[in-house]
């Protein structure tokens, strides 16, 4: 940096606008190291909503699917008492 050894007025003004520029490069690196940081954590706490949305809509949804309606039995049912064939009872036996 030939303009901090030169002893002109110019020099010093050049010198002047260089470190000014320099604190303003380390001011943005700085903003943008912040910036970063709070990008990582919106994202990190978007992740964590992102679960929990999931969560929600596969509840909505398995709460749209219909309940599974019990199949009808296909054939002929009985409705009467059925016949006693072939018990037998105390009183009644056969004789030989």
């Amino acid at each position: 940096m030939l303009s901090s050894v030169l002893n002109s007025n110019r020099s010093i003004e050049v010198n002047i606008a260089i470190m000014r520029a320099f604190v303003q490069l380390r001011k943005m690196i700085a903003s943008n190291n912040k910036l970063a940081q709070k990008l990582a954590e919106l994202e990190q706490h978007l992740e964590n909503h992102d679960e929990q949305i999931q969560a929600i809509f596969e509840a909505i949804r398995q709460l749209m699917t219909p309940p599974a309606k019990p199949r009808k039995k296909i054939g002929f049912v009985v409705k009467e008492k059925k016949a006693a064939y072939g018990k037998r009872t105390k009183g009644s036996r056969r004789k030989k």
